[in-house]
This record gives C-alpha cells, sequence and structure tokens, in this order.
C-alpha cells in the first residue's frame, strides 16, 4: 500500500478521472448542454488557449488532480479562497501544456517508447522512480520492485494509474529537453563578461547639481489634450492592462440585535441552573456548547480573564454567564487541586549594561539603583517602565504576565518565587541579561483548575437576518439605475457607500469582501452593463448591493480613465518644468556651485563617492539610472549639460574614476552571467510563447 501511495501523490491521475465524471453526472445534462439557458450556445467554453477550445470537461480533468493533490498535502478540503487559487493554478498548467506541446511538435522533440522504459527500469532511472521504488531499509533504488509491480498491474488493479504515472514522468523528460535546449542557446562573450566586471567594481566620485521639479508649483504649469495625448501615444506599452470592472457597493451587516442578545441572555439563566446542578459536566457541555469540553488542569495564568478577576475559585460554582464579541460564556469550576509548581504573576524593569566591562556594568547598576529609588518614593512603576525598560516588556508597563517555576533564569526564578505577597522586591535581581527591578503584581500560587466552558455565539435570529435582508431588497428594487442608486444611499443614512476599482475577471476578494466571487461573476455577466444594479448577494453574513459605474477591456488603457489621465497629466507636467529649468540652466557659466548660486536657492548640490555603474543610484540624490550612466561617460573633470532626471533637473560632473582592477581571467565571471541568463532564459521563452498564443480566458462564465 505505501508504494501504491506513492505513485498516486505523483500522478493523482484516478481522482481526477472519478470527479469528473461524477462532475458530468451532476451538471452536464443541465448546466452544461447545448440548450443551456445559463451559458447560451457555446455554454462548455471555459476559454481559447493557442486556437484549442478548452471545454469544461477538460478543465475540470486538471482542475480536480490539483485539487486532490493540494488536499492531500494538507489533509483537509480546500476553502472557497483556495479554490480560487487552485482554478488559477490548474488554468496555468493547461496553459503551459497546451504552449508547450506546441513548441515541442515543431522542435521535433518526444519521448520514445524505449526512452520511456529506460527511465523506468533500464540505466537512466528517473527520480520520481527512484523516490517510488526505494529499498525502505538502505532508501537505494531497487529495480526488482519495479518489475514486480509491474508484473502485478491487472491484479492489483493499479494499471490506468499507472499509466498516468508514466505519462507525468515523459511530460517532464520532455520539459527537461526543451529547457536544456533553452539554456544551450545562452551564451556571454568576454567582452560582456568584461563590461559586467567593470560595472561592478569600477567606482566614481561626483558633483551633482540638483534642482527639484517641486521648486515650480503645479499650478504654474498648464497642460494641454495635445501634450497629454502625445506624451501618451510615446509612452503607450506602459498603459497596457487586463479586462477590469468599477462597481459602488453597499453591505448591509446581518448581526445580533439587542432582542438577539436578551433572548440568549434568558435561555442562559436556565442553562447555568441546570449547569450548577449537572452531574456529568464534561457531557453537558458536549451537548450545549460550541466548543467541546477540554478537561485539561490550568493554572491561574491560563485562567480566562473573567476568572482571574475572582481568583480564589470555588469547586462546583458556576461563573457568569459573560459576554463578549458576540459570545456568551458560562464557566464552571469542575475540580481544584494542588499543582506540584508554584505560578506567579510579576513585572519587571530590564536595565542592560551598554557593554560587558566593569563600567558598563557598574553604570547599568548605579542606573537601576536610582530607578529602584524612585519608585520606593511611590513613583509609578508602569511609567517608569515605558521609561527605562530596555526589553520588549517596556511597552506593557514592564509586564511578564503569569510564569510557572522554572520558566525564567535561575536567578530571577529564586528572587520571585522566593518572595512572599505582592509588591516591589526591595533589591535588584542581576541576570546575564543586566539588572532587573521587580514587582510581585500577584502572589505566587499552587492552585490549579479544571474549568468546564459552556461557549455560545449570539447568532441573528431570522427575523433579523429577514429585516436585514429588507433593506437590501429595497435598496436592490427601487434603483433602476447608479444614479438611483446613489440617490437612495444618500437617503438612507444606515448605508455607507464603497468603491472597487478595475476588479480583474478571476478575482475572489472584493476589497474587504472576500468569498466575492459571485459578485465578480455579475460584473462580468453577458447582459451586465454599465449603470445596472446587481440583485442581492449574501457574502460574509452581509447581504451586498451593488452598480456597475465602469468597464475596461483588455489592452490600453483609456487616456480618459480618470487615474491614467492624471498619471499622464503629472508626467507631462514634469516634462514642461523640467523644460523651464533647463532653459534657466543653459548658458551657465563656472563651477557647479557658482551656476547653482545663479540659478537661485532652489538648486542644490551633492557630492558622492563609490558610485558604480551597477547601483543606478547616487548616494544623497536618489535613484538615477540616467545620471549614473552619464557620468561614466564623462572624463573625470567633465560635465553634462543639464537634463531630464527622475526627481528634477540634473548637472553631473565627474570628479573621479577609480577603475575597476585588473584582472586576466573572466571566466568565473562569464559563469556568474551564465547562470543568471539560463535560469531566466526558459520562463522568458515561455512568457513570450504565452503571449503571442491569443488566450482567451472564460472561466467566470463558470466560477
Amino acid at each position: 500500500m505505501a508504494l501504491i501511495n506513492k505513485i498516486r501523490e505523483k500522478s493523482g491521475w484516478a481522482v481526477g478521472a472519478i470527479a469528473i465524471g461524477l462532475g458530468v453526472f451532476v451538471v452536464g445534462g443541465d448546466l452544461l448542454g447545448p440548450n443551456s439557458r445559463l451559458l447560451g450556445g457555446n455554454a462548455n467554453t471555459v476559454g481559447e488557449i493557442a486556437g484549442e477550445e478548452i471545454d469544461y470537461q477538460e478543465f475540470d480533468n486538471v482542475l480536480q488532480q490539483v485539487k486532490a493533490d493540494y488536499e492531500n498535502r494538507v489533509g483537509r478540503a480546500a476553502s472557497e479562497g483556495e479554490l480560487a487559487m487552485l482554478r488559477e493554478q490548474a488554468w496555468n498548467q493547461l496553459i503551459f501544456k497546451i504552449v508547450l506541446e506546441k513548441e515541442y511538435d515543431r522542435l521535433g522533440l518526444e519521448v520514445t517508447d524505449e526512452e520511456l522504459a529506460d527511465m523506468v527500469q533500464g540505466n537512466n532511472i528517473h527520480p520520481a522512480v527512484m523516490q517510488a521504488f526505494a529499498n525502505p531499509q538502505t532508501g537505494e533504488f531497487d529495480r526488482s520492485q519495479v518489475l514486480q509491480y509491474l508484473q502485478n498491474l491487472d491484479q492489483t488493479g493499479t494499471r490506468q494509474m499507472w499509466v498516468g504515472f508514466e505519462q507525468s514522468i515523459a511530460e517532464d523528460r520532455l520539459q527537461s529537453k526543451y529547457a536544456n535546449l533553452i539554456s544551450k542557446t545562452v551564451y556571454v562573450t568576454g567582452a560582456e563578461a568584461k563590461s559586467f566586471y567593470q560595472a561592478q567594481n569600477a567606482a566614481a566620485s561626483v558633483k551633482v547639481l540638483l534642482v527639484p521639479y517641486s521648486v515650480i508649483s503645479d499650478s504654474a504649469v498648464s497642460v494641454t489634450d495635445a501634450q497629454l495625448k502625445d506624451y501618451y501615444e510615446r509612452n503607450k506599452e506602459l498603459y497596457k492592462v487586463e479586462d477590469g470592472r468599477t462597481i459602488e457597493f453597499v453591505t448591509i451587516p446581518v448581526t445580533a440585535s439587542k432582542e438577539d442578545s436578551t433572548y440568549y441572555n434568558e435561555e442562559f439563566t436556565t442553562i447555568t441552573e441546570q449547569f450548577a446542578s449537572a452531574t456529568n459536566d464534561s457531557a453537558f457541555v458536549n451537548a450545549n456548547s460550541d466548543v467541546p469540553f477540554n478537561g485539561t488542569y490550568v493554572n491561574p495564568g491560563d485562567l480566562p480573564e473573567e476568572l482571574r478577576k475572582q481568583l480564589p475559585l470555588q469547586e462546583g460554582k458556576v461563573y457568569g454567564p459573560y459576554t463578549s464579541n458576540s459570545t456568551v460564556t458560562l464557566f464552571k469550576v469542575t475540580d481544584a487541586r494542588t499543582a506540584d509548581k508554584s505560578a506567579v504573576k510579576a513585572s519587571h524593569i530590564l536595565i542592560r549594561p551598554e557593554s560587558d566591562t566593569p563600567e558598563g556594568k557598574a553604570a547599568a547598576k548605579a542606573k537601576a539603583q536610582d530607578v529602584l529609588a524612585q519608585l520606593k518614593n511611590g513613583a509609578d512603576f508602569a511609567q517608569m517602565a515605558a521609561q527605562y525598560g530596555s526589553d520588549g516588556t517596556a511597552s506593557r508597563g514592564g509586564d511578564l504576565g503569569w510564569f510557572p517555576e522554572g520558566q525564567m533564569v535561575p536567578a530571577f526564578e529564586k528572587a520571585v518565587f522566593g518572595f512572599s505577597g505582592t509588591g516591589l522586591l526591595p533589591n535588584l535581581v542581576e541576570t546575564e541579561y543586566g539588572y532587573h527591578i521587580v514587582k510581585v503584581t500577584e502572589p505566587k500560587t499552587k492552585d490549579s483548575y479544571k474549568i468546564a466552558a459552556i461557549q455560545r455565539s449570539i447568532e441573528p435570529s431570522e427575523s433579523t437576518r429577514d429585516a436585514a435582508y429588507a433593506v437590501a431588497d429595497e435598496l436592490a428594487g427601487t434603483s433602476g439605475n447608479t444614479e438611483e442608486f446613489r440617490n437612495n444611499v444618500e437617503a438612507n443614512k444606515s448605508l455607507v457607500k464603497e468603491e472597487a476599482a478595475n476588479i480583474g475577471k478571476n478575482q475572489v476578494l472584493v476589497n474587504n469582501l472576500s468569498a466575492a466571487r459571485e459578485l465578480v461573476r455579475w460584473t462580468y455577466g453577458k447582459d451586465t452593463e454599465v449603470g445596472d444594479v446587481s440583485p442581492v448577494f449574501e457574502i460574509n453574513d452581509q447581504f451586498v448591493v451593488a452598480t456597475l459605474t465602469g468597464k475596461r477591456e483588455k489592452g490600453y488603457a483609456s487616456i480618459n480613465d480618470e487615474d491614467v489621465r492624471n498619471e499622464v497629466t503629472a508626467a507631462v507636467r514634469e516634462e514642461l518644468k523640467a523644460k523651464q529649468i533647463i532653459e534657466k540652466l543653459q548658458g551657465q557659466k563656472g563651477s557647479l556651485d557658482q551656476v547653482a548660486a545663479a540659478y537661485g536657492p532652489d538648486a542644490i548640490v551633492r557630492t558622492a563617492d563609490n558610485v558604480t555603474f551597477a547601483s543606478a543610484s547616487i548616494p544623497g540624490v536618489g535613484v538615477e539610472p540616467v545620471a549614473v550612466g552619464k557620468a561614466f561617460g564623462l572624463k573625470p573633470g567633465g560635465r553634462t549639460a543639464p537634463f531630464e532626471g527622475q526627481a528634477g533637473v540634473l548637472i553631473v560632473e565627474l570628479t573621479n574614476l577609480n577603475p575597476a582592477p585588473e584582472i586576466d581571467d573572466f571566466s568565473n565571471v562569464k559563469q556568474q552571467i551564465l547562470t543568471t541568463r539560463a535560469s531566466r532564459a526558459e520562463t522568458q521563452a515561455f512568457e513570450a510563447i504565452k503571449e503571442k498564443s491569443e488566450i482567451v480566458d472564460n472561466r467566470v462564465r463558470f466560477f
């Protein structure tokens, strides 16, 4: 069985096939049939990849396998949010498989039957086979296990699973061949290696004059539509976008009302009486609580805060009910006993020496003694801890909470547990961490309690839920378009409108709404138009009503889009400011300091050392790749003309250049570049193929 499980983990084929069969049986006839009212004529089509239509069954095949593999790993069913992630993985797997299979065919790559046999039982065993058929005692690959397994495929009923396993290792080998083919195309010349080495190791000293764009106010620069259009056309590739939908929406939470809370309190009055007289506390808890009985003994530090305030607790007594965060809780002390170890609650102020020298320790001790004296004279411990404490407890007034014997370092523990009652310890406690000023806030105790707790969430009643739905339903029903939606929201002061911009077609989250998949699907519905108002959606114990206010199609963002227009306007404004600044700087004579003085107080001069070509930044100036490039193109003493930079207009002067140390052998540099390029080559090749594969994603119609 262990062997079969190993192979099952590698393939996941059989589980996927069964799930597909069930899925088609349940939904194939009605939802996915040719006469589907929901999806129209091409109801089965999930999308198109490189000219191949992907139907629901094919996609679900991959999805069920991915889902089964994931759930086997985590040991539980996937949540709705995780299912969205798994659907994305399944889609990407299909893209990867289809577009690369076309490349394999075009290049003539294949795995022959002889090669497959060699990977399973020959001289070049595939790693997955080696792992599945390893000797459990030695960990070594055992070929005899493979042969025995293959001879018994029909008897064990695992032939189909084995076929899937063989297919997976064959696909892996094909991918390896393709990756090797791509990596072999990578080449690094000697000139490239030398240039890279110099870029990393040559260091320049520069002097930079900077006039920030901010010295000219935005209101002083007017931008025309023609200038915006010109900039947009010159930089159009920066504004590529995917499909997006923009909505305005309101949420009506379904929370327990005062009447619901009153009902629970009345119910708990009866439960309290029954709990007090119950003879089998664990059974009573399990029958009446949302949380099962826990029979462990706890010291005061592990008690709920409500019970710590009641110490010492009385055996057999019921405490509560307590209401917090829509939860009602009852506690019953089912047993009390003396523990083996004491527990105590304390606070401390740690004064650490600044050094391990005798002088450092003496200074820390003197400081700690001064703080202790102030506390003895009435200073507030929490305030002094916040002021002088040097560990993580300072922010909470030095509070260490409850802790049992055996948890702290010996010197600290001896002092605290050797103290009786509560209050400030009279002397400092020295440990390897420094000097501690300690206050015992709750006396040491060996009391230990077994607590039975009944915990219930206060759920909204049906009438409360109906009232919330009525508000949402009225909003949806009386809003025929976006304008009416906005007017109705404004008229109801209890409603708060939110906006979610450019929602992707496969998103699950919409602002703070998780599991909002149905809402997203509505925005992408073939009949949903801008201005439409949605039906009522129930998402995470709240009702949601939305209106579609904008559609964005895949391609280039429109310059009329508010966000795009604002971004382009800011960029054009900087270009116009740069022209003004450059005109004022041109023709100035003298040193950079003299040029700056002539320009005025807005011009800044900075010097920087150890600037490298590879860094693309100048200390004191910021990320300025153009400036760095120009600096390395100068001779010492040379200066650039004014030019447009990232933060403002710049003039760069090269004051000194320390060339990279001379080396004769660039082989290590070559290998470094080669490794980096090879690791990127396959991914870049796949992305290039994917870009030209004309992928159409219609999953939003199904999920």
